[in-house]
């Protein structure tokens, strides 16, 4: 009776991580092992403090943050103004509140496929998204009970240039999408309470 061999395939090597996309993938890297080890260090708080200044124009300014288990600042301190349009009334000092929303999630989606791609050693050329979002105001207007004040339907379209194969870049923004927070919080809502010390 004659017996055969198989010899099992040798394991591909390790590869050593590197700073790639202006991402520090070791840093990154490192941060997932500790919070592993340290559950506790991925609780975070952040925050953001706003200003009226008149008609519908607002500033809202954004410095520190808890995290990593202290209390921590920004580099520099961050402000954006929002306001509305001359169309609905505004003065157009900043985007509208609802633009903020799809600057918020491009940003969310777009620094995870920079991460994403340089732990998978995925060189990227370019990254570029389009996001539409329609609202009938009829409803923030209190002109219709059926029309919902926010968005009833957002797209997002992201164009991605890299050194790997379609399928491998398209699967690179799929899963900046499932971890992205930003979406997780539009596409499932969250419990938002809202406190007033008036006086």
């Amino acid at each position: 009776m004659q017996t055969t061999t198989t010899t099992p395939p040798a394991a591909k090597p390790a590869r050593k991580p590197v700073p790639l996309n202006g991402v520090d993938t070791p840093t990154l890297f490192a941060t997932l092992d500790a919070v592993r080890g340290q559950p506790d260090l991925a609780h975070f708080r952040f925050r953001a403090t706003n200003h009226w200044q008149q008609g519908t124009h607002s500033r809202t300014r954004i410095e520190g943050f808890r995290g990593a288990g202290a209390e921590r600042m920004h580099e520099r301190e961050f402000t954006f103004d929002a306001d509305h349009p001359a169309v609905l009334v505004g003065r157009d000092q900043g985007p509208t509140p609802v633009e903020f929303l799809l600057h918020a999630l491009a940003a969310c989606i777009t620094a995870g496929i920079g991460n994403i791609a340089a732990a998978r050693g995925v060189t990227l050329y370019e990254v570029e998204s389009t996001l539409e979002g329609d609202i009938d105001l009829n409803g923030i207007l209190g002109l219709s009970r059926e029309a919902r004040n926010g968005y009833r339907e957002i797209r997002a379209t992201f164009r991605v240039k890299g050194d790997a194969p379609p399928e491998k870049l398209a699967e690179i923004v799929a899963q900046s999408q499932a971890r992205s927070a930003v979406f997780d919080v539009l596409a499932h809502g969250v419990p938002v309470s809202i406190m007033v010390d008036a006086g």
